[in-house]
Parts: structure tokens; sequence; C-alpha cells
């Protein structure tokens, strides 16, 4: 189980706190600059099988903005809020 310090840098992103930080490093996400080149839907899929069903979609959102930060230099605020990713 990591800490809150172990989270600490992938809480820098938007939108992502303690519990979806804890689901990206189960993933093996450890830092923001691991989630550069990941697919968010990807992500989306093997967080619903760790969880054994599927997750809110709410988490395939924040997935995105995190990839989109991790790969911006200077992102757009508006394209690290949760409805700029809605289907």
């Amino acid at each position: 189980m990591p800490t809150t310090a172990d989270l600490k840098d992938l809480q820098r992103i938007p939108g992502v706190g303690p519990s979806i930080a804890r689901d990206l490093w189960e993933q093996g996400f450890r830092r923001v600059a691991d989630l550069q080149g990941a697919d968010p839907e990807a992500m989306y899929r093997r967080q619903c099988a760790l969880q054994g069903c599927h997750v809110d979609r709410c988490w395939l959102y924040v997935a995105r903005g995190a990839v989109y930060y991790a790969e911006t230099v200077h992102p757009e605020p508006e394209k690290l809020k949760w409805w700029h990713w809605k289907d």
C-alpha cells in the first residue's frame, strides 16, 4: 500500500485525489511522468478488471486529463476539466 508521500506527485494532476492516485499506483503509474504515452481507455479497462466491475466513467475522464497533463508542458486549463473529455 502506497503512503501519502508516495502519492504526492500524482496528486499534482488536477482532478486526481488520493483514491484515483491509489488506483493509478496499482496500475503501475508511480509519478506524473509515467503517464506519458499511456492510453486512458486501456487504463480504464484495466481498472475495471482490477475492481471486478464497471467503474464510474468519471474515472475515465480523469485518466484522459491526467495523460494530457503529463504530455503537455503548458496545459490549457479548460482541457483539465472533466467535462472537456466527456463522451
